[in-house]
Order: structure tokens, then C-alpha cells, then sequence
């Protein structure tokens, strides 16, 4: 009490010698665009107002010292009000009252985009894009981490600046999801990749409140690999699928030609096929396991790979060669005796 009315005196009298009238602080040109503003002057008169807005913080700081921070509201500025500007107290008469430097910071809600490229575990690659929406939630920690010296922040440079660790996280994120859970679930994705994020946003002082994908595709040629793999058909069967169908075509460019690639084929239809249904488990086994679920059967064309074959179709939708069908009506190559799904002779 007895500072504050010796201050007043002095400021009253300093204020005749140097001319030096209190002032209204306030950030008056802000644009929803701009994050931080830097008051221009340090030297503060004693009794000086400062006008923090709903949306913003105000904090004072002296030779690289946070003294304190401002709430919304009209604040006098004299050390009755504001008890932390005792320590930034300087001089009477012709010196101001006050030296500090004085940064508002925006605090509203502001969104972000994003978008990239990464590759889920099961190696296909994945094209994203989508929104995040943050806010400043320590405005110390911001400004001294992220901000630094400058005049003016805007959120151009706040977006430059989180684009990177933002991103690298979040394809180390798709990196370890499978291509069911991001293109089935892609609410939930957002949700988990959220709660991922928010870590990083928290050492800067900021705080991630939600993050949506608006869009997860792949590249076409990837396309027929994701849909047997969300049929729950294993990777290591895709992959010796691929592999021979490779091979066929190695042989179709051979000088042999039609008989070489007809020769190929019937050597390996049980590698263009889905998988078989599992066996079932009778029940008492050991354990006493109930039947296992068997796997849908998809009918392909074991010459082209394509699918689905409609039922008991003579010929391939896709390529227009000839098949037969076993009596558990699941499709075979035309030379072959036998069924490479179950094992059935065929007729």
C-alpha cells in the first residue's frame, strides 16, 4: 500500500517533468490470422490501462523474465492492482515507472491442415489429408518456445512451424496402423491418432482439441491388395499370390508363348486362389474350442487373378478364358483334375 501511494506521487510528478502520460495498452488492429502482437513500447507510465480482450492474454516481461501475465478484463496499471509490476519499478521524475515488454497472445480456437503420404504395416501406401483444430493453452510457454523476439506471429508462420513434427508423427502413426483400422474406422483413427498428437502440442504450450481425416486413399494399383486384406486374407498369401503372378507373366514374354503361359498356369493356380477356409475344430477337442468361423470364398479366375467369377460362369468376366468348377463349387483351371481349394476330382 505504502509503495503504490509513493509510486502515484512519483508517477504524478514524473509525469510533469517528462511529460510522460499514462496510456491505453491494447491490441486494437488484431486479425483472426494474427497469434501473437508485441506492444511497441517498453517504457510504461505509471497508471497506464491495459485492455486485455475475451480471446487474449497479456504478459509482461523484462530482461528475459516472465513477470506475470494479465487475465481478459481492464486492468490499471499500478502495483496495487498488478502486484507483480513491484519488480518492474524503474526510476522517478524524467525516467518512466515502468520498463517492460508487453505481448498479447490470441487464445481462440484455429485450425490447421494437413495431408501426406505413408504406408500402412501391411507396406501399402496410403495418400491422407484432413484438419486439426488447436489453440494456445500456456501462453508463456508458447511465446518463449515458439515465438521468441518477434514483433508479430501469425498463424502462416505457426502452421510452418508444427507442419513438420506434426506430420512426421502422425505418418509414424499410419505407419503402424493396419489399412482396415484407417480406411474402416476412420473416426476412430482420428480419435487415436489425436491422443498420439497431443503430447508434442503440450511442449510448446499448445493444446490439440480434435483432428479429423477428411479423405484416406490409396493408389489404384494397390487397390485389389487392400480389399483381400479387408476380406481378412493374410499378407504373406498376397505376397505369394504377386509373386506368381509375376511368374506368369515372365513366362507369357518367353519364345514358348501361349502353350509356355498355359503350361505356367496350371502349375501354380493354388497361388491365385484365396486361401482355403480353415479346417474346423470339433468341439471336445483339447481345450474345448468351438468350431472355428470358416473364411468367405471368393471366386477368382485362376488365370487373370480377377474376381469375383459369378457361380457356375464357363468363362472369366475378365480375361474370357474357360473355367470349371469343383462340386463344392469353387472355380479351377480348365487342365486341372483336381480342385486346388479342397482337393475335389473333378469330372
Amino acid at each position: 500500500m505504502v509503495s503504490n501511494i509513493v509510486g502515484k506521487v512519483l508517477g504524478k510528478a514524473g509525469s510533469k517533468v517528462s511529460g510522460l502520460q499514462p496510456k491505453l495498452i491494447e491490441w486494437r488492429d488484431a486479425t483472426p490470422n494474427d497469434v501473437v502482437w508485441r506492444y511497441p513500447e517498453e517504457v510504461i507510465p505509471w497508471g497506464s490501462t491495459v485492455v486485455v480482450k475475451e480471446w487474449e492474454r497479456a504478459i509482461f516481461y523484462r530482461d528475459g523474465k516472465v513477470y506475470g501475465m494479465l487475465s481478459p478484463g481492464r486492468h490499471v496499471l499500478d502495483t496495487q492492482n498488478v502486484p507483480f509490476l513491484q519488480g518492474l519499478v524503474e526510476g522517478v521524475y524524467g525516467e518512466s515507472i515502468f520498463r517492460s515488454i508487453v505481448v498479447f497472445v490470441n487464445t481462440n480456437r484455429m485450425q490447421g491442415k494437413f495431408g501426406g503420404r505413408s504406408q500402412t504395416v501391411e507396406l501399402i501406401p496410403v495418400l491422407f489429408h484432413g484438419v486439426y483444430y488447436y489453440r494456445v493453452a500456456d501462453p508463456v510457454l508458447f511465446v518463449n518456445k515458439v515465438v521468441g523476439p518477434d514483433e508479430r506471429y501469425t498463424r502462416e508462420e505457426l502452421d510452418s512451424y508444427i507442419r513438420s513434427y506434426f506430420l512426421t508423427k502422425l505418418m509414424s502413426f499410419i505407419s503402424g496402423s493396419s489399412i482396415r483400422d484407417l480406411y474402416m474406422r476412420v473416426e476412430e483413427a482420428g480419435k487415436r491418432a489425436l491422443m498420439i498428437l497431443r503430447g508434442a502440442f503440450d511442449e510448446i504450450g499448445l493444446m490439440l482439441e480434435d483432428l479429423q481425416f477428411e479423405g484416406i486413399d490409396v493408389p489404384p494399383e494397390y487397390r485389389e491388395r487392400m480389399f483381400w486384406l479387408m476380406q481378412g486374407t493374410s499378407a504373406a498369401y498376397l505376397v505369394q499370390q504377386e509373386t506368381a503372378r509375376k511368374f506368369a507373366e515372365a513366362i507369357e514374354k518367353t519364345q514358348a508363348g501361349g502353350a509356355a503361359i498355359g503350361a505356367g498356369v496350371v502349375a501354380i493356380p493354388w497361388a491365385l486362389q484365396p486361401p482355403p477356409p480353415q479346417a474346423q475344430q470339433q468341439t471336445g477337442a483339447v481345450g474345448g474350442l468351438a468350431a472355428a468361423p470358416q473364411q468367405q470364398y471368393i471366386a477368382r479366375c485362376p488365370y487373370c487373378g480377377q474376381g469375383p467369377v459369378p457361380a457356375n460362369a464357363r468363362f472369366c468376366p475378365y480375361c474370357g478364358k474357360q473355367v470349371r468348377w469343383c462340386p463344392n463349387g469353387h472355380v479351377s483351371p480348365l487342365e486341372a483334375n483336381f480342385c486346388p481349394v479342397c482337393g475335389s476330382k473333378l469330372s
